[in-house]
């Protein structure tokens, strides 16, 4: 028996229950008020720390946990640093590509997937051969199979019933797809005036600025690219890269997404030979990733800690880190610092800082997102249509991306006991993030379960617990403007005295959020110091 055939005569008798059971969870992770102690007062005034209770001394110290701290301590590893502590904000590393579990069933926090880096990710290459995942064999490289994405990968809930992939296809007529094949030939034209790559390379050149000045929506239409199943399309592509839609974002971000990986495939095309392939991913998502960049650090990570003052002189730098454990603040001397911070936050810790970090810190906007994991006791009716798939999208208005099945990967024969991972993101409207930090887990629930329950009725029924993760600042979103921004790519330069000591490495240099980026700023800015530490 088929699995699809399988979950449909199994769940018959539940078909249209509307039964609601008791749902145990909450929120998780530290509270926001923890990062919030770097806000400023309504009066405008920042708190008093207490004086420093200890001193420590480093060489090198990485404020941030996130993927481009933890490449940055792997890079110092790799050249035989071991002097160099991290302190993390959280309870544990990992930024936004944390891990969970719910029910014994391992989950991600975060980010829960990498797709297979093209060559211009060496840094991110090495580090998957590191691991393993990655091996030459018969002179050519192959992914281990048992960490690529598994059939089926992707599906859309579409006017009742699911189709394979994600690219509207009800009800498309020659209009349509025309639209399709243009967009298509658009993204080849750009790719052929400038190529796009990830991670990014240097200043944008003069065809990526031109894109950079207007927002995609607004692109769209210059180019009357304006029906509806190819909107909500892009749209959702950016909602689920960058946190926000297609009215917010750039052109350049909105055709990066297509350009720098796998194009637009219009409907009856076959794909292009050129592109990357497939996706890495994990029960854990991408937390499996920084698990394994975390494991080597051993007592050179300090969690639980806010940084909360940077000062740089000529002879070193000087870092105070409140403790949440201890509710005492620790004072870090070190010759130099790797700030793997939102660039945001560096800009209100960094006494004095440089005009570039202010200037960048001014422009990035964030976006907030939802992450909850709905542990379900046995498998769910199905509607009609495609397979139950690793990523499954839900067509329409609807605020969320849709869910991942953390048991996806795994062969069982027979489904049953599973967790979804569903994602929302908020934009970049102040609305938004107070929504998600003012707003009772509740609500939260049943939001999240109503918007499930259109293509699975028996949903509510079936969840036994629903934990909820909410990143106030998930990740910089590449609205107009952050592509050409001459104050990002001064802080991926070394910097003049007096902060010749200060390292930048973080995502947001690149304007944007995703694996690549971060763990290149991380590994580059890292090896380029230790290079210069060992000379």
């Amino acid at each position: 028996m088929k699995r699809r055939d399988f979950l449909a005569v199994s769940a018959l008798p539940l078909l249209g229950c509307k039964e609601t059971r008791h749902i145990e969870g909450g929120f998780i992770g530290v509270s926001h008020e923890r990062g919030h102690t770097l806000r400023p007062s309504a009066k405008g005034e920042t708190r008093a720390w207490p004086a420093p209770s200890v001193t420590r001394r480093t060489r090198v110290l990485i404020a941030g946990g996130g993927v481009a701290g933890l490449a940055a301590a792997r890079a110092l590893r790799l050249r035989g640093m071991d002097d160099f502590a991290m302190l993390e904000l959280e309870d544990s590393a990992g930024g936004n590509s944390r891990a969970g579990a719910v029910g014994g069933l391992p989950c991600p926090l975060g980010a829960h997937y990498l797709p297979v880096p093209g060559d211009s990710a060496r840094d991110v290459q090495d580090l998957l051969e590191e691991l393993s995942l990655r091996r030459r064999v018969a002179g050519r490289w192959e992914y281990d199979e048992r960490h690529l994405c598994h059939s089926p990968q992707e599906r859309l809930f579409i006017h009742g019933q699911w189709q394979e992939g994600l690219l509207p296809l009800q009800d498309m007529d020659v209009a349509l797809l025309a639209d399709y094949q243009r967009f298509a030939r658009l993204v080849q034209q750009a790719s052929a005036a400038a190529p796009f790559s990830i991670p990014l390379s240097g200043s944008a050149p003069a065809p990526h600025r031109a894109l950079d000045g207007l927002t995609f929506a607004a692109w769209l239409d210059r180019q009357e690219l304006t029906r509806a199943p190819l909107r909500w399309y892009l749209d959702y592509c950016c909602r689920d890269d960058y946190g926000a839609g297609l009215d917010t974002v750039s052109a350049w971000a909105g055709i990066h997404y297509f350009a720098s990986r796998h194009g637009f495939q219009a409907p009856g095309e076959p794909p292009s030979a050129d592109r990357d392939g497939g996706v890495l991913t994990w029960p854990e998502g991408n937390g499996w990733l920084t698990r394994q960049l975390a494991a080597p650090l051993g007592e050179r990570l300090h969690t639980g800690r806010v940084v909360v003052r940077v000062a740089a002189g000529r002879h070193g730098v000087e870092v105070d880190a409140f403790n949440a454990a201890t509710q005492s603040v620790e004072r870090w001397q070190a010759d130099h610092c790797i700030l793997a911070l939102p660039l945001f936050v560096a800009a209100r810790v960094v006494e004095s800082p440089p005009p570039a970090l202010r200037e960048a810190a001014g422009q990035l906007r964030y976006a907030p997102w939802l992450v909850a994991n709905l542990h379900i006791d046995s498998a769910l009716h199905d509607r009609p249509g495609a397979a139950p798939s690793w990523d499954n999208v839900i067509y329409g208005d609807g605020a969320g991306l849709g869910y991942v099945d953390a048991t996806h990967q795994s062969l069982q024969a027979v489904p049953g006991a599973t967790v979804l991972t569903y994602y929302r993101a908020f934009g970049i409207e102040a609305a938004g993030r107070k929504a998600l930090y003012e707003q009772a887990w509740t609500h939260w629930r049943d939001s999240v379960l109503a918007e499930l329950s259109v293509p699975h009725p028996d949903l509510p029924g079936k969840v036994t617990r629903m934990e909820v993760m909410r990143y106030g600042h998930a990740m910089s979103t590449p609205v107009p403007g952050i592509r050409s921004s001459a104050a990002l790519q001064a802080l991926q330069k070394p910097l003049p005295a007096p902060w010749q000591r200060l390292h930048f490495a973080h995502g947001d240099l690149s304007g944007y959020s995703v694996f690549e980026e971060a763990f290149t700023h991380g590994h580059s800015r890292a090896a380029r110091l230790a290079v210069a530490l060992t000379a």
